[in-house]
């Protein structure tokens, strides 16, 4: 007869939380950044539902990043940027705040370069009325905000090299402030060299007056920005898993060191 502790079940175990994902964004003054952004949440809330997602900006709009991390208490949290490249913000800024804060932090990579940004631009184009012409005479300008950090420039040639391997065009980067080429000289040059349809690829994450002004310098089609593409959320949460997949590595090593 078995005793009567084999009838009593196991107590239940319970997992433990998922660290917060942070989303850093830059902020804006133009209100559709900070609804695009929500609803970028929204999208990435509803991939992994397991996971805390948080909004903190870096400046401009509420709730600025500190004040984020501040309501985090001591809890583990991923700060992934909302921004397409390294800068500024994400070698000082982000990192500097996160110091500062009594949560346990993970500060991400940006989100570019990567295939699937290429997705998403890809995708605005075809939105935006690309393809139908000729390789030969077409082209794309791919516009980005500019920093005057060269490894920001160099991660947004990265991606303008991934845009023209997938559409089989020139792709020329060009920048709304801080670096050059602008939009208007890389069109330039693109119509000097025999490219009559040229595209202009909104290489920012929302709506905003940066990317309002280059498209209007566009001679022919403009996409939208990247926006609540499907992928953007994809690679908001491959940037959160990364960055606790290389902590986790980073703990075993430190303490056989």
């Amino acid at each position: 007869m078995p005793s009567q502790l084999s009838l009593v079940p196991p107590p239940a175990t319970r997992r433990p939380a998922s660290p917060a994902l942070v989303v850093v964004a830059h902020g804006s003054r133009d209100p559709r950044a900070l609804s695009t952004v929500r609803a970028l949440l929204d999208r990435v809330r509803a991939l992994r539902p397991d996971v805390p997602v948080h909004l903190g900006h870096i400046e401009l709009n509420a709730p600025l990043l500190p004040d984020t991390l501040a309501a985090l208490g001591d809890s583990e949290a991923v700060l992934v940027p909302l921004l397409l490249s390294r800068g500024y913000h994400v070698k000082q800024d982000i990192p500097e705040m996160a110091a500062a804060s009594p949560a346990r932090t993970h500060v991400a990579a940006p989100l570019g370069p990567h295939p699937l940004l290429v997705d998403a631009l890809q995708a605005r184009l075809e939105e935006a009325g690309w393809g139908g012409t000729p390789r030969r005479t077409s082209a794309v300008v791919l516009a980005a905000a500019g920093s005057r950090d060269p490894e920001a420039k160099t991660d947004t040639t990265r991606t303008a090299h991934l845009l023209a391997a997938r559409l089989g065009v020139p792709v020329l980067p060009a920048y709304a402030s801080a670096a050059t080429p602008t939009v208007e000289t890389a069109v330039r040059a693109l119509l000097a060299g025999g490219r009559r349809h040229i595209a202009l690829a909104s290489y920012f994450t929302a709506p905003g007056r940066f990317a309002t002004e280059c498209a209007q310098a566009a001679p022919w089609i403009a996409a939208a920005p990247l926006g609540t593409h499907p992928s953007m959320a994809h690679l908001l949460l491959h940037r959160y898993d990364e960055a606790l997949a290389a902590a986790s590595t980073a703990v075993p090593e430190l303490a056989s060191a």
